[in-house]
């Protein structure tokens, strides 16, 4: 092992630990309702941001500025969430739909219960992607968010 890598779990030099993952969204409301509602994760810190208030924050979020954004921090267990919506409408583009394309392909998660699991994310505006449901010694299942976002359901 190298100097600075850490065990399995374990922390690297520097104190480094995860953080969050980001999800861009294009309705703040919608996205809360199916990962609040849907998924069982917690409000947590909002932050109203924007260059007017942090000169240069369009740098650390890759775009043109002038900007605004919300961040909504969400918590579920040790896990966070960030839904990123920018008021002025710029999200765009599409999340990925194969977990052969390059970059985070999905978020995964466990449940004793994939089908009720599944049928509260619908509830809560997911959409059950039917051609993914497989048993390979495990129950698997695959949803869109109200964006697309891939999530996955592993029975326990």
């Amino acid at each position: 092992m190298s100097e600075g890598a850490g065990a399995a779990g374990g922390e690297v030099s520097g104190g480094l630990a995860a953080s969050h993952v980001g999800i861009c969204v294009a309705d703040l409301e919608a996205s809360i309702r199916f990962y609040r509602d849907g998924l069982g994760y917690a409000l947590a810190e909002r932050f109203d941001l924007g260059t007017s208030q942090m000169p240069g924050i369009e740098r650390s979020l890759e775009v043109d500025g002038p900007v605004d954004v919300v961040s909504q921090m969400m918590v579920l267990g040790g896990h966070r969430i960030e839904l990123l919506y920018y008021p002025d409408g710029r999200a765009h583009g599409i999340p990925s739909a194969t977990r052969d394309q390059k970059g985070l392909t999905h978020l995964s998660y466990r449940t004793h219960d994939v089908d009720s699991v599944a049928a509260q994310m619908v509830a809560c505006g997911g959409t059950v992607l039917e051609n993914t449901r497989t048993n390979v010694g495990i129950q698997l299942l695959f949803l869109a968010d109200p964006d697309g976002t891939r999530i996955e359901l592993m029975g326990a």
